[in-house]
């Protein structure tokens, strides 16, 4: 099993997400979150003063797959994600040792 974190633009969200059920990905975890990289924020205009905004609002998915699952998964993200723009995001793809589902005890793949 594998836990993949991928860091993406809110507005990506719903295609994503559709795009992760086709495929047969049914549990998302989505968090609200902020950050930079390469773009290193960027400035806006606010009652005619210019400031800096440093932490660009992106979404956190975290989803649980089978290995088998992995490369489709993070392909579906790569392609729909993808605006051609600075800021798209990342994906990580992390080992997950094990899962446990609490109502039912279910675990490993079992529970995903």
């Amino acid at each position: 099993m594998k836990l993949i974190e991928a860091i993406i633009k809110p507005f990506k969200l719903d295609e994503v997400k559709d795009a992760l059920n086709e495929i047969g990905i049914e549990g998302i975890t989505v968090s609200e979150v902020k950050g930079y990289g390469r773009q290193k924020g960027h400035t806006e205009l606010y009652r005619g003063a210019e400031y800096v905004v440093d932490f660009i609002p992106k979404v956190k998915l975290e989803i649980a797959v089978a290995d088998e699952l992995v490369a489709k998964a993070v392909g579906t993200i790569e392609e729909i994600a993808r605006t051609g723009r600075i800021g798209d995001g990342k994906i990580f793809i992390l080992p997950l040792e094990d899962a446990v589902r609490i109502r039912t005890g279910e675990k490993g793949g079992e529970a995903i």
